[in-house]
């Protein structure tokens, strides 16, 4: 049977962190942004995690 391949998507998208976790960044952080209070743009820049109900899918894109 072939190997696996990695969604090339995600790949670029989400990192493991040590304990386990799909790491992820903010949406909404590209363009527009005159419009945005600087509080609201300053949380988009922090990394977050994925959801629990949507990490079985980043992973099996994952490939892990």
């Amino acid at each position: 049977m072939p190997k696996m391949k990695t969604n090339s998507s995600a790949k670029k998208r989400f990192s493991i962190t040590g304990s386990g976790k799909i790491k992820r960044k903010h949406a909404f952080k590209r363009h527009i942004l005159t419009k945005k209070e600087k509080d609201r743009k300053r949380g988009l820049t922090k990394s977050g995690l994925v959801s629990a109900a949507d990490t079985n899918n980043v992973k099996f894109m994952l490939s892990i």
